[in-house]
């Protein structure tokens, strides 16, 4: 159970170093703004919350062409099961395969966590748990 000091602050108490991935797709990305604001978003296939969450990021994607948006699978059997989840739910983002070390430099302590990144890649906002897509849009103000 989660206590409220467990709950993510929205300080910038998170500097993540570039990390390199592995997509859905077999192609490479960098977790990294990159000169645009960014949302990335953490899963697991597992999730229920995920589950109900990851279709307002999906729409929130396609209605905010200007805000990019990278989902992140961590804590999954294989490849397989993410692929089943990301066609479950239509997704049209990137989607890549997460490790522990982009798991502990995140300090990802649940699913789905979701964290905005300005230009300069500065987390300037996150969050843990379900969210709408008004909040999504919010977060990324």
């Amino acid at each position: 159970m989660l206590r409220e000091t467990d709950m993510l602050s929205a300080s910038a108490d998170v500097t993540p170093a570039p990390q390199t991935l592995k997509t859905l797709k077999n192609n490479v990305i960098t977790l990294h703004a990159e000169g645009k604001k960014t949302i990335v978003y953490f899963f697991a296939p597992w999730c229920q919350v995920c589950n109900f969450s990851i279709d307002n990021l999906q729409s929130f994607y396609l209605e905010n062409p200007e805000i990019n948006v990278v989902a992140v699978a961590l804590d999954f059997v294989d490849e397989e099961e993410v692929m089943k989840f990301t066609n479950n739910h239509q997704l049209t983002f990137p989607v890549a395969l997460g490790n522990e070390q982009v798991k502990a430099d995140f300090k990802v302590l649940g699913y789905p966590s979701y964290y905005v990144l300005d230009g300069q890649n500065t987390v300037i906002a996150r969050s843990l748990g379900y969210t709408t897509e008004i909040g999504l849009y919010l977060r990324s103000l």
